[in-house]
C-alpha cells in the first residue's frame, strides 16, 4: 500500500517536485513536467515521454543527454492532459521537430495525438511514436492494439540516441518504427497495488497464484495460473516472447528483467541466473542486459521480460551513452545548464473578446455545463459501479471531476467576455485536466473542437450547432480509432450527432431536434450491454462486460438529455 503522501489527489504533483529538486543537476521543472537542464543543440530533433504518474522511473527518470528530453506526468496511471503536453512539448523544442513517446492506453493515445495536432498548427513538427511490445494484450496480426509496458525503455533509449546523434526528423521516426516493431514483453502479477489514499489494491491475486499479462495500470491479468518455481517462472516469461522470433534473426537482443515496484531485486537476479541459460539454449546473445526497475506500477508484486531483437543499427542506438537520472550507460560529457531557456512558467494567453451575441450564447453554453455538472456529481457512484464490471471503477469520479472543472472555466470564461466558441473550448481543456484519462481526454478533444466550429462572431444557429457535434465526433474517431460497435463513448455519440443533423436539416428547431437525438443516444447506449469491447483497458476481460452497458456511453446519452431538458427555447 502506498503509505507516503498528503492529499491524495495531489500525490502525482508533489512526486514530480521532490524528483526536480532531487536532480536539479539534470532536470529543470515546467509545468506538469521536466526538460533537460542543459538542452540539446539548437536544431536537434526533441523526444517529449509521458503518462500517467507512478510507474518511476518511467517517465521523468529517463530525461537526460542520450535519452529523452523531456518527461510529462499525468495524474496517477492517467494519461496527462493534451494542454500538458502541449506546454511540456513547446519546452523541449530545439526546431528539429518533436517526437511524443507514451505507452498504448486510450488516454494517452487521445491526448498525445491532440497536442500534436495544436504543436503542428504553430508550424512545430510533431510526430507520434505509441509503443506496442505487451504481446498478453493482443495477438501478432493486431500489433496496433497492443499495450505499452517495459518495452518503453528499450524503445525510448534506442529513439533518444538516434537524435542525440544528429539523425533529422523522418530518420529518426524510421528507427522509432523498427525498434518498436521489434519488442516484445511480458510480465506476470503476484498482487495488485493500491492508489494513494485508498485501502485496497485495485485488484488482488489469489494466494498460491500467479495473474498472467498483467497491465501496468493496476490492471489484473488475462488468466491465473498456480504459483510455479523460479525456472518454471522464467521459461513463463521467455516463451511469449521466444514465439515472436523473427525469421532469420541473428540472435543478438537487448534484454529487460524489469521489477514492478513490490519484487526485491534479489528474486530478480535469481530470475536471470535462470534466464541466461535459456537465452543462451534458444541461440541469443544478450547485449547490455537490464536488471531492475523501470516501469513499475507503484507496489505492485511481479514482474516482466522485455526483449528487442536488435540489427547493427539498433544495437549501437541501445549501447550509446546516456546519462539520466535513473539511467546512465558509458560515459557522456556533462553539457552546461542553458539559463535562456524559457521553462519557468506556462505562457498565460489573453481570452479574446466574442461578440455582443456569442457572448450571450457563451453564457448559455457555461449554464448548460452547470446542469451537466451537478447531474455528473449525482451520477457518480452508478456510473463508478458499472464501469467497475470491466475497468477500474473510476469513470464516475473522472466525470464528476472533469465537469465541475468545466463549469468553472466556462463562468470564468463568460466574465472574461468570452465567446461560445472559446466558452466550450476552455471549458473542454478544463474537463480534460481535472478528469484524467480516457474519458477526459475524450470530452476534452470533443468538447474544443465543437468550440471551434461554434467560433465566437456570432450566436450559433441550429446549423453551427450540429455542425459541431459532427466536428466533435470525428475528432474523436480521428484521434481515439473507435467505432461503432467497439463498446464505448462512440456507439451512443454517432446516433445522437446522426439524428441531430437530420433534423436540424429538416427545419425543426435545435430544442426538438436535441430531444430526438438525446432519445436515441439514450436507446444506443443501453444497447451496448450487448457488445464486448474492442478497444482499451476492458478488451482483455471482455467477457465480464458481456451484459453490462459501457460507462461511457450511459454518461455521454445521459448529458444529451441534460442539455436537451434545459435548453432555452
Amino acid at each position: 500500500m502506498t503509505k507516503v503522501f498528503d492529499a491524495p489527489d495531489r500525490f502525482a504533483e508533489t512526486a514530480l517536485q521532490g524528483f526536480c529538486a532531487a536532480n536539479a543537476d539534470r532536470v529543470r521543472a515546467v509545468p506538469h513536467g521536466a526538460v533537460r537542464a542543459a538542452p540539446g543543440p539548437r536544431g536537434k530533433v526533441a523526444l517529449l515521454v509521458g503518462g500517467g504518474s507512478g510507474h518511476y522511473p518511467a517517465f521523468l527518470g529517463y530525461v537526460g543527454t542520450g535519452f529523452a528530453d523531456a518527461a510529462v506526468a499525468g495524474d496517477v496511471f492517467a494519461s496527462p492532459s493534451t494542454a500538458w503536453i502541449h506546454g511540456v512539448a513547446r519546452a523541449a523544442n530545439r526546431g528539429g521537430g518533436v517526437i511524443l513517446g507514451f505507452g498504448n492506453y486510450a488516454g494517452d493515445v487521445l491526448n498525445f495525438g491532440s497536442a500534436a495536432e495544436r504543436l503542428r498548427t504553430e508550424g512545430i513538427d510533431a510526430r507520434i511514436l505509441a509503443v506496442t511490445d505487451d504481446v498478453a494484450s493482443a495477438k501478432p496480426d493486431e500489433r496496433a492494439k497492443r499495450r505499452g509496458v517495459a518495452g518503453d525503455l528499450p524503445v525510448f533509449k534506442i529513439v533518444g540516441a538516434a537524435a542525440e546523434a544528429g539523425l533529422d526528423l523522418d530518420a529518426v521516426m524510421a528507427v522509432a518504427a523498427k525498434a518498436n516493431g521489434a519488442t516484445v514483453s511480458f510480465g506476470v502479477a503476484f498482487d495488485g497495488c493500491t492508489l494513494p489514499g485508498q485501502g485496497t489494491p485495485l485488484f488482488t491475486v489469489d494466494a498460491g497464484r500467479v495473474g498472467m499479462g498483467l497491465g501496468i495500470h493496476g490492471e489484473p491479468g488475462i488468466s491465473t495460473q498456480a504459483m510455479m518455481s523460479a525456472v518454471e517462472l522464467a521459461r513463463t516469461l521467455l516463451d511469449p516472447l521466444l514465439a515472436e522470433r523473427p525469421a532469420g534473426h541473428g540472435g543478438r537482443v537487448a534484454v529487460v528483467l524489469n521489477g514492478l515496484g513490490r519484487t526485491k531485486y534479489e528474486e530478480l537476479f535469481v530470475l536471470w541466473h535462470h534466464l541466461t541459460g535459456m537465452l543462451a539454449d534458444a541461440g541469443l546473445t544478450p547485449v547490455n542486459p537490464e536488471v531492475g526497475e523501470f516501469v513499475t506500477s507503484l507496489d505492485m508484486a511481479g514482474c516482466s521480460l522485455t526483449l528487442t531483437w536488435l540489427d547493427d543499427e539498433l544495437e549501437g542506438h541501445w549501447c550509446a551513452p546516456a546519462d539520466a537520472p535513473a539511467f546512465r550507460r558509458g560515459t557522456v560529457a556533462r553539457p552546461v545548464a542553458d539559463d535562456a531557456v524559457e521553462t519557468a512558467a506556462e505562457a498565460v494567453s489573453e481570452i479574446a473578446q466574442g461578440s455582443p451575441e456569442s457572448q450571450d450564447a457563451g453564457r448559455c453554453v457555461a449554464m448548460l455545463i452547470g446542469h451537466v455538472a451537478r447531474a455528473l456529481a449525482d451520477a457518480e457512484e452508478e456510473l463508478g459501479r458499472i464501469d467497475a464490471q470491466a475497468g477500474d471503477g473510476d469513470h464516475g469520479q473522472g466525470m464528476a471531476r472533469g465537469s465541475a472543472a468545466a463549469a468553472a472555466a466556462a463562468d470564468q470564461a463568460v466574465a472574461a467576455g468570452a465567446g461560445a466558441g472559446t466558452v466550450l473550448s476552455l471549458a473542454g481543456d478544463a474537463w480534460a485536466d481535472r478528469a484524467g484519462g480516457t474519458s477526459g481526454a475524450l470530452w476534452g478533444v470533443a468538447l474544443r473542437a465543437w468550440g471551434q466550429a461554434l467560433g465566437d462572431a456570432d450566436r450559433p444557429s441550429g446549423e453551427t450547432v450540429a455542425q459541431g457535434a459532427q466536428a466533435a465526433q470525428d475528432a474523436i474517431v480521428r484521434l481515439g480509432g473507435a467505432r461503432v460497435g467497439d463498446k464505448t463513448l462512440v456507439d451512443s455519440l454517432v446516433p445522437f450527432v446522426q439524428v441531430l443533423n437530420e433534423r436540424v436539416g429538416a427545419g425543426e428547431t435545435l430544442g426538438i431536434a436535441w430531444a430526438a437525438a438525446a432519445a436515441r443516444s439514450t436507446e444506443a447506449a443501453d444497447a451496448t450491454a450487448g457488445l464486448t469491447p474492442r478497444l482499451g483497458r476492458a478488451r482483455p476481460l471482455a467477457e465480464r462486460s458481456l451484459g453490462h452497458p459501457d460507462a461511457g456511453a450511459i454518461s455521454l446519452a445521459l448529458c444529451a438529455r441534460v442539455v436537451g431538458a434545459n435548453l432555452p427555447d
